[in-house]
């Protein structure tokens, strides 16, 4: 009996209808960037130092300079390792001693106590170096409290973590297009409420729910888009609609840079979000989803509008057949989570992949927030570093159906952990350099990530696919929960330090990816004996 993909030979696979569907579905890839790499400006930490009483009236009163001010008042670092001291300690003297000499102050105190001139904490808070307002400078997130913005960003993809499981079942439950809409509302309410939170608390609380909700409208939006396109053009779309995340990345940077207040910016990004509840006049339910429903007259009645809005005529053999998906039998093969680790070759696969998708989202995320503590032009690093994300696409839809997936795959690891290294290491004047290696880490990372997410499907057999991909994916977002944490925590030890560690992880991840078979032009499995037999053949035929 035929099924859906061989309808969409006939109605059109990647038609007028889909190219309008795909269009429109693009913009919630747009609109997923800001939630998912925002922190980079809301979360700017600029260059700061204590506030203390009496040193501003002190340094008018002597004509000095910024650059004099911070030499006679701001405690200096023993060595390089010491960078972040002066930020977060200050001279426990009282600049407001009357007759305090304006070419050497500190000497009034050491003639009259040497105890005087112990630091301390920065009691009165900090002066910040930037007019740039960000949860930084609001909340004062720096030294003691500097792991709160953290868990700002982990907030976020704790959402996602836990969102992700029950953003599958709504629609898998309720549909694509009920889960996407509900997804949408949620994503925008609780981003507005995140630029009008009162206080730090209520900001981490309402982004931990605009992750719990804005990777569920991605993933429908994912699954919506393939599941109306045929499978011819279904891998390149797939890529094109993780491309549209780009173009997501560059009107942040623009909006961020007209834009220096992290409240006005976040509405800036959210309110559009609103314009995507149109969808629920703009687009349509999955027919492959209304068919497993066993809602047939829904799925033919969306099916005659593709083939209207195609040029083309369903054809009379199809108009009143009864569609299935799969003729499986239901008792026939059920999932559960042993089958991802009881035999061998599926253990090794759920290992790798899982390692894999780490990997990518600590990587990425990584290399990104880095940009907001390299100390160089964070509009300018984060632009040069979002264009390679449209050559990486383009070289993916080029090799992997020439080359294969497992050596463009472990080539992208590999050139992102080198790219990682060289960027570590280069000079701090050749800042060029930098910039060039950060681009080609993210062009590598950004392919491993692409193909992580297309080559997960192709290794697990047809009853476990999804429950493979949502577990092994699900390491994605612990990634990201933790990659803050390895960024700013890191760097203040040394500013180079995470792409240290980002080397050694994507090393490790190039490596493990030589360890899974060829998918390219191989049918997909349907049972675990399919891929633990995979290997027998070739034994055999030696024998």
């Amino acid at each position: 009996m035929p099924d859906f993909d061989d309808l969409l030979e006939h109605i059109g696979e990647f038609d007028f209808f889909q190219k309008r569907v795909f269009f429109l579905i693009c913009f919630l890839s747009v609109a997923f960037a800001p939630v998912y790499v925002g922190v980079v400006f809301l979360g700017f930490i600029p260059e700061h130092r204590c506030w203390t009483p009496g040193v501003t009236e002190l340094s008018n009163r002597c004509g000095w300079t910024l650059e004099d001010e911070l030499n006679h008042t701001v405690p200096k670092g023993t060595s390089k390792e010491d960078t972040f001291t002066p930020q977060c300690m200050r001279y426990n003297v009282n600049w407001n001693e009357s007759g305090l000499s304006c070419t050497n102050p500190l000497e009034d105190f050491t003639s009259l106590d040497n105890r005087s001139l112990l630091v301390t904490t920065c009691q009165d808070g900090w002066l910040y170096d930037t007019p740039v307002m960000s949860i930084v400078t609001e909340f004062n997130l720096v030294c003691g409290d500097s792991w709160k913005l953290d868990m700002f960003q982990s907030a976020v993809n704790g959402g996602f973590l836990v969102g992700s499981i029950f953003a599958g079942y709504l629609a898998d439950r309720f549909g694509r297009k009920v889960s996407l809409l509900i997804s949408v509302l949620v994503t925008a309410i609780s981003g507005v409420l995140v630029a009008f939170s009162p206080n730090y608390l209520w900001s981490v609380i309402f982004r931990f729910i605009q992750g719990l909700f804005s990777k569920g409208s991605w993933m429908a939006g994912y699954s919506l888009l393939t599941e109306i396109v045929g499978p011819s053009y279904r891998r390149t779309v797939a890529i094109l609609y993780q491309l549209a995340y780009a173009f997501g990345l560059l009107i942040l940077n623009a909006l961020a840079y007209a834009i220096p207040n992290w409240r006005w910016l976040q509405l800036a990004v959210t309110l559009p979000m609103f314009l995507l509840l149109l969808y629920y006049w703009c687009l349509p339910e999955s027919p492959r989803w209304l068919i497993t429903q066993g809602q047939n007259a829904r799925a033919m009645k969306i099916v005659d509008e593709i083939a209207k809005k195609n040029g083309k005529v369903v054809p009379a053999f199809f108009e009143n057949i009864n569609l299935e998906e799969e003729h499986i039998d239901d008792t026939k093969l059920s999932p559960s989570l042993l089958d991802l680790v009881r035999t061998p070759q599926i253990r090794k696969y759920t290992l790798i992949l899982m390692y894999n998708w780490f990997t990518s989202a600590i990587m990425y995320q990584g290399l990104i927030m880095h940009i907001g503590v390299a100390g160089g032009n964070v509009y300018l690093d984060f632009f040069y570093a979002t264009l390679v994300e449209f050559p990486a696409a383009f070289i993916l839809i080029v090799t992997i159906e020439r080359v294969g997936r497992r050596y463009p795959w472990a080539a992208s690891n590999l050139v992102a952990g080198i790219a990682c290294l060289v960027t570590a290491f280069s000079p701090d004047d050749m800042h060029w350099l930098k910039i060039l290696a950060g681009s080609f880490g993210r062009l590598g990372i950004t392919m491993a990530f692409e193909m992580v997410c297309f080559v997960n499907a192709e290794l697990y057999p047809t009853f476990l696919r999804n429950l493979g991909l949502m577990v092994c994916s699900s390491l994605c977002d612990f990634g990201g929960i933790i990659s803050p944490f390895i960024v700013y925590r890191l760097a203040e030890i040394w500013h180079e330090l995470p792409l240290v560690v980002f080397t050694v992880i994507g090393f490790i991840a190039s490596g493990s990816v030589l360890l899974l078979p060829e998918t390219k032009g191989s049918t997909l499995p349907e049972t675990i004996d399919d891929i633990e037999n995979l290997h027998k053949p070739a034994l055999n035929n030696q024998s």
